[in-house]
């Protein structure tokens, strides 16, 4: 399947703050302030917005933000950044609510996977995978992958730890137990059994990866996403013909996080010793064949570029890609600090500036700070996200169902939406399933609109 629908689930962190012996607002009470402006009385805290993604509020008060599908990477790199830019807006919405209602609190909202306190929360991958494939099969081939592409796909982490803090690579892989599991609050697993396609499930079953950081840097979503989409249709064509099952994927994806110098070695099943890097490598060197023979898009042209590229200088610097990817950049960004202070990883500032990288808001995060230098490298552009706020892809299902949104909203109109699905709460009752998410438009929804 080389035209793939893909979609990203985050999941946010949120804390208030009151100082000069001021009383902190309630984290259920923030979150109740951050959804006010935008949530509809009869959806409560879980609503489809004008651009045809999702907002809810998740177990933990979480905000979460569900991208609309998308069929490349790139548009799903910037509808993940359109979501920081919708939760920002509200949060500033709600801090000036608390303001008028002489309530002086602070909301902080962080797009990272820990806590403070050690617990963790998602950034969810789908992918649209075809029905025939062999699940277990396609899992055996993607886990050695997901592993390792944590090198250029972490999000970098201070970690404490009973020998003292210490920089790792990613902040999920922590907190990863089983290779397959169909839970992703416990025993969570590198790949989940969850199988709900919003599609004809005839045809299609759904990938859900729970393994990988939430990413600021747009490179580094970029090549998560989009290579995990090449590799993903090297398996369903049957071109991984190489054995690269990992002896201990668990033990193997906490080593690799706890290596920033890339170089460590995991066993694999038939005895080799692979690094992180080698076994990219050999991904890449399968996706680089099979793409000599069959038509690769632009798009895929630029990221086997990429990916190739990203492998070659880690490989012999990782500390030069502090301008792509986030750990690296987070990495570089602490070790300034740190050389500047005379300070190590145990202070406490360090672990303050660890979160404030991932603060969404754009006045105060770190990761912002850096983009308005122009040190980091983007693969969007800020009129881009800006769009995607309001408006969904072009080419998929989404399109369907923002066009029913915004129709309803603008006439006052009683509905109920789902990603599958579009109701009209009239006196027709009417309801349309919109089954192929491939699909950017459907007469009998145009018919519906019309008619109302």
């Amino acid at each position: 399947m080389q035209r793939r629908i893909f979609g990203l689930e985050n999941e946010y962190g949120l804390i208030s703050s009151a100082s000069g012996g001021r009383v902190n607002l309630s984290v259920e009470s923030a979150l109740g302030y951050l959804f006010e402006k935008v949530v509809s009385r009869q959806r409560g805290t879980n609503d489809f917005l004008r651009n045809g993604a999702r907002l809810y509020q998740d177990t933990g008060c979480h905000p979460e933000y569900a991208t609309p599908e998308c069929d490349n990477a790139l548009d799903l790199t910037v509808h993940d950044k359109a979501g920081e830019r919708i939760i920002e807006e509200l949060l500033v919405s709600a801090e000036r609510k608390l303001r008028e209602n002489g309530i002086d609190c602070d909301i902080f909202i962080f797009k990272n996977n820990t806590d403070s306190v050690g617990n963790t929360y998602g950034c969810h991958e789908n992918y649209l995978v075809e029905r025939g494939v062999n699940f277990h099969k396609l899992a055996e081939q993607m886990i050695p992958f997901l592993v390792t592409r944590q090198v250029f796909a972490g999000a970098g982490k201070v970690l404490k730890t009973r020998l003292g803090n210490h920089y790792y690579i990613s902040q999920r892989a922590q907190h990863i137990y089983q290779e397959i599991s169909g839970a992703t609050t416990s025993s969570r697993g590198i790949i989940n059994t969850r199988d709900e396609p919003h599609a004809d499930e005839e045809k299609y079953r759904r990938l859900h990866v729970i393994v990988g950081d939430s990413n600021m840097s747009e490179l580094a979503t970029y090549l998560k996403v989009g290579t995990t989409a090449i590799v993903l249709a090297l398996v369903e064509d049957g071109c991984i013909r190489k054995d690269l099952a990992l002896e201990d994927p668990v033990r193997a994806i906490k080593e690799i996080s706890h290596d920033t110098t890339c170089r460590r070695k995991v066993r694999l099943k038939r005895g080799k010793e692979f690094s992180a890097i080698e076994l990219q490598r050999e991904y890449l060197e399968l996706a680089l064949e099979y793409y000599a023979t069959a038509e690769a898009s632009p798009q895929v042209s630029d990221l086997l570029e990429r990916w190739q590229g990203v492998l070659e200088r880690l490989s012999e610097e990782p500390m030069a890609l502090h301008r792509e990817l986030d750990w690296v950049i987070k990495r570089e960004l602490i070790g300034t600090y740190m050389a500047k202070k005379g300070i190590g990883f145990d202070d406490q500032r360090i672990s303050m500036l660890d979160l404030q990288y991932h603060d969404i808001r754009r006045d105060r995060g770190l990761y912002y700070a850096l983009c308005r230098q122009e040190l980091v490298e983007r693969v969007a552009t800020d009129a881009m996200i800006e769009e995607a706020t309001t408006t969904p892809p072009q080419t998929t299902r989404a399109k369907i169902r923002a066009d029913f949104v915004r129709f309803a909203n603008e006439r006052n109109k009683s509905y109920d939406v789902g990603w599958s699905y579009l109701k009209l709460n009239d006196r027709y009752q009417r309801t349309i399933l919109c089954k192929d998410p491939f699909k950017s438009s459907d007469p009998r929804v145009d018919e519906m609109i019309g008619s109302a």
